[in-house]
């Protein structure tokens, strides 16, 4: 049975927030607004620009597509600009590169504390596309705040990466990204190099300064242009990463912050990738009982976690040698898939469309799963991708070192099938995603020490796929005694904010509004 137009509907509703998809400038053709002269300066110039705030336009095709950001409760409207800054920020005289920025002023002006600043993660995500997508959430922030978030460089309007057409695109999402012989290892390497130099013909000159060092300077020239003393901030996902940066780099300039779904900093490529596999083999194993739990009201064969699990590593076996129908001409692959299925471990809410897409796959119909795949991916449903994948694979190559080949790869198998019999092989492969890259790392794993900062809100959720639990407590010991403060979030899905815990709300607006710390070790269900 086709997917309905309700079921994609939602997929794509839920999805746009979760992946973060771009929103554009009025050009309506992809184009930054950076391509427009923006002059040359120094640093005394670029700190007292004034911001020119705009009504905000409606994304572009090559940014998700979509309407203009709605005014939220009492009128508010939202607000754009652009943020000039350095190309390269070891020559600040040199060119500058325009961010786009996003804004709804505080509620309260008499008691208004300053800007706070998000990054809903990725890397690769649009802030000025995430926030308006979920405004409802931090509404009692915005008592206080102006909700302030941007699209950091090489992500959305600020000069986006990239690296291939939308036709080429759906090839490459469609490949074998776990090869089973030689033949097989030489179409994906070939497809990885021509990805890579897709994306160094696009971005040229700018490629080398996307990293999250370069984006950490830049939230500081952002919250100096916006005039606040302090940096007070929300970071999400990789925006914890971009936001322990920032602390390291600027302590002292460290206002009220609050990291959410956190990244280990202490995890290079290798650690970071083995930690998602079990990350999300826990997400599905989660999955699998709570569909135990409901018995016959579960859709999928199997009376235990390993029944069910293992019908999903036969489908996926299945899918491998042979594709079945999805949506339209396209066909649903093993790549694809895997990819839907871990789409839909990001929040509990989509647990739902997994047990209905996995359902129809058995069946034949694997255009649910194809179209969380596509939320994934950044596929809207006239067939343009926004950038967020492109974006990803250049702030994370430009940042790491690390280069694995696909030989080194392959020898970490092992590892990865035991740490995840249904997403081990897709990460292990994926060691090699730089291998290719044009442009070198920067390091091996970020530096977030952070003496003499104020405290930072460290929150970390035991059932989150993508940022596993543990990387928590490696954040808060890793930005030094007195700075990092532990909250525990007993819960599933990626994040906890947005959780639904009046425990976790309380803490967080409590410390953002009021700058009551909680006790570290607090924990919340």
């Amino acid at each position: 049975m086709p997917i309905s137009a309700a079921q994609r509907a939602a997929v794509l509703a839920v999805s746009a927030v979760l992946c973060l998809t771009g929103c554009s400038d009025d050009s309506g053709d992809g184009s930054s607004a950076a391509t427009r002269p923006a002059g040359t300066g120094g640093l005394s110039e670029l700190t007292e620009q004034q911001l020119e705030w705009d009504t905000c336009p409606p994304p572009s095709p090559a940014e998700g597509g979509g309407a203009a950001p709605t005014p939220l409760p009492g009128g508010t409207a939202w607000e754009c600009a652009f943020l000039r800054t350095p190309l390269d920020w070891s020559q600040p005289q040199g060119e500058v590169i325009e961010l786009a920025l996003i804004r709804a002023r505080a509620r309260d002006n008499a008691r208004r504390i300053g800007s706070l600043v998000f990054n809903f993660g990725g890397p690769g995500g649009s802030g000025v596309t995430g926030l308006p997508g979920f405004a409802a959430d931090y509404e009692s922030l915005r008592s206080r705040y102006d909700l302030v978030s941007f699209d950091p460089r090489g992500v959305g309007r600020s000069e986006p990466v990239e690296c291939a057409t939308d036709k080429e695109l759906d090839a490459y999402y469609a490949l074998d990204f776990t090869p089973d012989d030689q033949a097989e290892e030489r179409t994906l390497s070939d497809a990885q190099k021509k990805y890579a130099a897709g994306c160094e013909k696009d971005a040229g000159k700018v490629l080398p300064h996307v990293g999250t060092e370069d984006a950490a300077r830049d939230m500081d020239l952002l919250r100096q242009v916006l005039g606040d003393d302090k940096l007070h901030y929300f970071g999400i996902s990789y925006g914890t990463e971009l936001g322990g940066v920032y602390a390291h780099l600027f302590p002292e300039r460290v206002g009220r912050a609050v990291f959410d779904a956190v990244v280990d900093p202490d995890a290079g490529v290798e650690e970071g990738a083995l930690g998602q596999a079990k990350g999300f083999q826990l997400a599905l194993d989660n999955f699998a009982q709570d569909c135990v739990d409901r018995g016959d009201e579960c859709a999928l064969p199997g009376t235990t976690v390993a029944e069910i699990e293992k019908d999903v590593t036969d489908l996926l076996a299945r899918l491998d040698k042979e594709p079945i129908a999805g949506i339209g001409s396209r066909k649903l692959t093993q790549t694809q898939a895997t990819n839907g299925i871990a789409q839909s471990l990001y929040s509990k809410e989509f647990w739902p469309y997994l047990e209905q897409g996995l359902e129809a796959a058995d069946g034949g119909d694997g255009a649910l799963l194809l179209a969380l795949s596509d939320s994934m991916n950044g596929r809207g449903e006239n067939g343009s991708y926004s950038n967020i994948q492109a974006a990803n694979a250049a702030i994370n190559c430009v940042d790491f070192k690390e280069r694995y080949t696909l030989g080194q790869a392959k020898e970490r198998l092992p590892q990865f099938r035991e740490a995840s019999p249904v997403f081990g092989d897709f990460m292990g492969w994926a060691l090699s995603s730089c291998s290719q890259w044009p442009v070198s790392g920067l390091w091996e794993h970020p530096d977030v020490s952070a003496p003499g900062a104020a405290p930072i809100l460290v929150i970390g959720n035991t059932g989150d796929p993508a940022t596993p639990y543990e990387g928590a407590r490696a954040m808060v010991k890793a930005l030094g005694k007195g700075v990092g403060v532990e909250l525990t979030y007993e819960g599933e899905g990626h994040g906890a904010y947005n959780g639904g815990s009046a425990c976790v709300k309380k803490a967080v607006d409590g410390y953002l509004l009021n700058g009551r710390v909680p006790a570290s070790g607090t924990v919340c269900k």
